[in-house]
Parts: structure tokens; sequence; C-alpha cells
């Protein structure tokens, strides 16, 4: 059983795994990619870390990707709360969220906004100040309180964007699925491209909140991002609106 088939510890001790049955348990984004590139035969190299380089790390990542491949000898089942078709070879079995719906909530909705953040500047994929700006727009417009900071979003770009834009940051010490269950909530949440447009409509089912997704303008984006960036984080959305029915907002000039 498998966290982070992207995880250099991971990919190191795969040459060692002689297991007939590999099950790959994760609700991230990443899932979705490492379905991609099993898909196209290629190294599990995650798309913020740019193009493919020779060396160790590369020989390791192509090695995971055979090792992880479902063949006559071995059979792959993927566990995921996100949307990632069943290829031919092996199956994919849905997570529902149904034992967080169970044990959690129903929550108390709060009549504000709530905004989720993004770790994409700190993995030099979108431009800080442009995110700056789009989070104090969509907090004027949107009338958003508060600001739901990723993990490894820094200290300092946090305390700027609640200089800025006023918002109260949050730093959840739970899952944010458990936290939006346990409440209080915002009537309406307002996420940029990450795993919580998947799981958050999951978790929050049949509560009346409102997931929307905000997406990331090409514009934002640094001269140092991967080619497959904005690839990528359109297909994170669009299988969320697909999937969950979500609707998009873009930052809009302020308006006073």
């Amino acid at each position: 059983m498998l966290g982070d088939p992207f995880s250099r510890l991971v990919q190191t001790l795969l040459p060692l795994c002689r297991a007939r049955e590999i099950v790959v348990v994760d609700d991230g984004t990443a899932t979705m990619e490492f379905v991609q590139l099993l898909e196209r035969g290629e190294p599990l190299v995650r798309w913020h870390r740019g193009g493919a380089r020779p060396g160790p790390a590369m020989v390791l990542a192509a090695l995971a990707r055979r090792r992880l491949a479902p063949s006559r000898r071995r059979t792959l089942e993927i566990f995921t709360a996100m949307s990632v078709p069943a290829l031919d070879g092996f199956t994919v079995t849905p997570n529902s969220l149904g034992w967080t719906r169970s044990r959690f909530g129903p929550p108390a909705i709060a009549a504000g906004t709530d905004i989720v953040g993004t770790s994409l500047v700190e993995t030099g994929v979108v431009d800080p100040e442009r995110y700056q700006e789009a989070v104090a727009t969509l907090a004027q417009v949107h009338g958003a309180a508060r600001y739901f900071a990723h993990r490894r979003e820094s200290a300092d770009k946090l305390h700027r964007l609640a200089a800025v834009t006023g918002l109260e940051i949050v730093r959840p010490d739970l899952p944010l699925e458990l936290v939006a269950r346990r409440g209080p909530v915002g009537h309406t949440i307002l996420s940029f491209p990450s795993t919580v447009v998947h799981t958050l409509p999951l978790a929050l089912e049949g509560t009346g909140v409102t997931i929307t997704i905000c997406d990331i303008d090409p514009a934002w984006l640094t001269s140092s991002a991967s080619p497959r960036a904005h690839g990528f984080l359109s297909a994170i959305t669009g299988t969320a609106r697909r999937q969950h029915g979500l609707a998009s907002v873009a930052p809009m000039e302020p308006t006073g």
C-alpha cells in the first residue's frame, strides 16, 4: 500500500518490492498526474518539477513507473476521491468521504465567504504579486472574511496578504475537509485549483455550501513555470466542474 508514488523514498524502495498487489491511496491532485503518466509511459515526475533531466532521480522515476504499472504478475488498485479514469489493467475505487461525513458535522453555515489558499507561489508556478492582487480582488468583490492557508504557504506571504486584504488568516490544524465539516464554514468557498475542489464537494455534500473555482490566469504564471503547468491546472478544474458541477469565477477589477 502506497500513499505517494512520487516520493523519492518510495521510488528508492520500490525495486525491493515483490508484492503481487499494489494499492495507491491518495486524495491529492498527484493521483490524477500519476494516472496520466502511467498511461503515457513517462517517468513519475510531478508537473511543477519542470522538464525531465537525466540523472539518478530520473532513473528512479522511470523505474518506479515500470514497477507500478500493472502486469501479468502485478495488480494495481487506486483508492481516491479524485476524478481519474480506470485504464486497462488497473481498478479505481472511489473514496466518497462517507466516513468523514458520518463522523463530523453537519457544520454551522456562516453568512460570509471563505477563500482557500494555494502554494503555487511557493512552488514557483505563480507570481507572488499577481497572486496577492487576485486574492485582494476576490476578497473585495465577494465579501470574503477568512483565508484558509495551505500548509506550505510561507509566513511572510500570509502576513502580507493579511495586511493588504484584511482577511483573517487561518492555518488549519487538521485537513480542510474535517475543518469544514466541523464548521462554522462560509456559505460560499472560493478555491484556486487544488485537491479541495474535488474533496470539499464530497465532504460538504448536502450542507448547502457552494464551492466555486477561481481559475489561474496564464498571465499569473512565472517565467520559470513548467510548460505543463497551465494544462495541468486546467485539468484539475475541468474535471471538478464535470464531476461536481462547480462554477468558476475570474478575479475582476476592484469595484472601488
